[in-house]
């Protein structure tokens, strides 16, 4: 749906962690057919998304505590 409404440019970068659907012969062949780059990180590598997910965690508890 991202790739319909906004139209990237070839050459975007989309980074994942390692799960299933990431590494997939069909994800791949996605990002490939809309000239995306795909970036992941090592295995077992927890820290990309660390930041991200303490910051949703946060704003999640102070909008439902009001």
């Amino acid at each position: 749906m991202a790739i319909w409404q906004r139209k990237p440019e070839p050459g975007l970068l989309v980074h994942s962690d390692q799960g299933a659907q990431f590494t997939s012969r069909e994800w791949a062949a996605f990002l490939r057919e809309h000239g995306l780059e795909h970036s992941m990180s090592r295995q077992g590598n927890c820290h990309d998304n660390a930041v991200a997910e303490s910051f949703f965690q946060l704003l999640k508890r102070e909008k439902t505590k009001r």
